[in-house]
């Protein structure tokens, strides 16, 4: 019954639940740039979206490379501390990816997150060799809701994009692995279930333990 050959994983509120602690962060930001960001506006217009998208967004005007490199190197150490001692795995996660590794299911990320929050996370969970890549913002143009990072993750494991399992838990990420022509999964740590479905999800769970039976069989587990 193996629809799919790969999985592919968003990784900030997907593999761990971290995105409160983004949120603070962004909060932070947003008072020094005289901007309000709710949870309700960060879920609806910057979730799953590259920084050097968000922060002019935030700002209300353009910003020089160097500008928007300060704010988003400041926002993404604070990101750090805040969530460092809380770091860890969501759920069932590791069992259902050495289930994956077992049963030879390639396994890739896709992640607006910047490399040294990539590195922070793959790092500090020792988490490295579980995917054959990694896929982050600087590989593409244009962030979530466009397919761009799912796409390239799809082509970096070989496997067509309709052979692979998305992984998401955010609305724009959701929207985005459709829009690459991938079933999703979506968890709800971020965005209620309803939302999650409205956008394309066909599956939903609370965490990875809680998978539906389908979605094992379906990736040969």
């Amino acid at each position: 019954m193996r629809h799919y050959d790969a999985a592919v994983f968003d990784l900030d509120g997907t593999l761990v639940d971290n995105i409160p602690w983004h949120l603070q962060a962004w909060v932070e930001m947003g008072r020094k740039l005289g901007a309000d960001i709710t949870p309700e506006r960060f879920e609806r217009e910057f979730s799953g979206r590259r920084n050097e998208e968000i922060f002019p967004a935030v700002a209300g005007r353009p910003l020089d490379p160097s500008e928007l490199s300060l704010l988003a190197a400041e926002k993404e150490a604070r990101y750090r501390a805040l969530y460092a001692p809380h770091l860890r795995l969501l759920e069932g996660a590791d069992a259902l990816l050495q289930r994956l590794s077992d049963r030879a299911v390639a396994c890739a990320i896709a992640s607006a997150a910047p490399a040294d929050n990539r590195a922070f996370v793959l790092g500090g969970l020792q988490l490295h060799h579980r995917f054959a890549a990694v896929v982050g913002a600087e590989a593409v143009q244009r962030g979530k809701p466009h397919p761009d990072l799912f796409l390239a993750a799809a082509s970096a494991v070989d496997i067509p994009p309709a052979r692979c399992l998305a992984f998401e838990d955010a609305v724009l990420g959701v929207q985005a692995a459709r829009a690459a022509g991938m079933d999703v999964v979506a968890l709800t740590t971020t965005t209620s279930a309803a939302a999650l479905t409205e956008a394309g999800a066909r599956w939903t769970a609370p965490h990875f333990a809680a998978l539906p039976a389908e979605v094992f069989a379906r990736l040969g587990l």
